[in-house]
């Protein structure tokens, strides 16, 4: 069970992390744009950079999906 498995040296640049944003910790701008939203969802590289954001979870996925990335939840 514990075997190690090789997924390839290209797996690990397609990972991105989907995690929720406080719409109140956005500047105003993005705020404006997210009228009668509590929580967005981010999706962001490794290192932290921010790649998108959208209005929900399922659409953060999908979108990684679409864009051949592995998305991964963060908390």
């Amino acid at each position: 069970m514990d075997h190690p498995f090789n997924f390839g040296p290209d797996v690990a640049d397609r990972i991105v992390y989907v995690r929720p944003v406080a719409v109140a910790e956005l500047p105003e701008a993005l705020r404006q744009q997210a009228t009668g939203l509590d929580i967005i969802y981010s999706v962001n590289r490794p290192d932290g950079e921010r790649l998108a954001l959208v209005r929900d979870r399922q659409l953060a996925f999908a979108l990684a999906r679409q864009n051949d990335l592995s998305p991964v939840s963060a908390h």
